[in-house]
């Protein structure tokens, strides 16, 4: 059964932005989107965002997420 798990490797540009991403110094939000490339069987990076504001609980809607992060498409 083992013989049919894929697993997918992380692309280097990605791992070393994500390395300076989770050390950044940065105080406010940022995301980082990834995604699997079926073909290359690798994760890729998707999208970067450097600064997104969020004020409360009830602005993180799923109207929201489809406006700033491309979320839900």
């Amino acid at each position: 059964m083992s013989d049919s798990l894929v697993v997918c490797e992380v692309d280097p540009e990605l791992r070393e932005k994500l390395r300076k991403f989770r050390f950044r110094k940065e105080t406010d939000n940022a995301a980082i989107i990834m995604k699997v490339d079926k073909d290359r069987q690798m994760v890729v990076l998707e999208e970067e965002f450097q600064v997104f504001e969020i004020r409360t609980t009830d602005d993180l809607t799923e109207a929201w997420l489809q406006e700033k992060l491309s979320f839900f498409r």
